[in-house]
């Protein structure tokens, strides 16, 4: 018998699933294993969130694609004020999760291979899907920078300086030399995503902003500290999906609303 791509992919994608006994308490709603091609470019997605504090308990824009989100439910677990995990791709990032035990974020996944792993907060029960994206022929990024972070009702902001001088903010999400900030959480964790098709040779800057949140107002309008300290995790990634794929993770401090730190400053290729 013969079988083709897809269908390989299913059958990869079956034999490669965790035991029952690990997943029975994770439902994954999207995304589902197996091929898609994706939703056409624009629709339904809504990246940018609206900044409200205190936070919602939701990451996820209403009206976003299934194509571009990652949702489920952890039940069969004890509650915890701790986030799950979510590991994307070999990026590991925290999970935001509602008293209900729901989580739902935004993610721009790249064309190829992509796997999608949801652990609960005791690290008890896991669920993983792997699925093919080709989504209209769109240019793979050969640059991609990921910005999560460890605080909830936190807002954390992902600048990118381009050889060219080009500034990608939430200000200024798509630039001419085709840089583009994808993802802009604001409601705590992230993500936030930068991707280049065609980066430019050169030196590029990555710098976070801790825009606002962290605080909350008592009966007599002051603010108090609920975790002014959050850690901020930058990963970069080359050529992803590729042989020459290469990842590196950067953990900052950032201590303060306001504070505006580089990271990293590195040079393509």
């Amino acid at each position: 018998m013969t079988l083709r791509y897809p269908q390989v992919l299913l059958l990869l994608c079956s034999l490669t699933a965790l035991p029952l006994a690990m997943a029975q308490g994770i439902k994954l709603d999207t995304p589902n294993g197996g091929w898609r091609t994706g939703a056409p470019e624009g629709e339904g997605e809504s990246f940018r969130q609206t900044v409200n504090y205190p936070a919602s308990s939701v990451n996820t824009p209403a009206g976003q694609a299934n194509t571009a989100r990652i949702s489920g439910q952890i039940s069969a677990t004890p509650k915890s004020a701790e986030p799950g995990r979510l590991v994307v791709n070999g990026v590991s990032m925290p999970l935001k999760i509602d008293p209900a035990g729901r989580f739902d974020r935004p993610f721009s996944f790249p064309n190829g291979s992509n796997s999608v792993e949801v652990r609960s907060p005791d690290g008890q029960q896991r669920q993983r899907t792997q699925f093919l994206n080709a989504s209209g022929g769109s240019t793979p990024a050969k640059l991609r920078v990921l910005l999560a972070w460890d605080s909830d009702g936190t807002d954390l902001d992902l600048h990118l300086i381009t050889p060219d001088g080009a500034h990608i903010w939430y200000g200024d999400r798509a630039v001419a030399n085709g840089a583009a900030l994808d993802v802009d959480v604001t409601t705590g964790y992230g993500p936030e995503i930068f991707a280049m098709p065609a980066p430019i040779k050169g030196q590029y800057l990555v710098y976070v902003n801790y825009f606002g949140g962290g605080y909350r107002s008592d009966e007599e309008g002051q603010e108090d500290a609920v975790q002014p300290l959050t850690t901020a995790q930058v990963t970069v990634i080359t050529e992803e999906g590729t042989p020459s794929e290469k990842m590196e993770t950067f953990l900052v401090p950032m201590r303060a609303v306001g504070e505006l730190t580089l990271v990293k400053g590195f040079s393509y290729p």
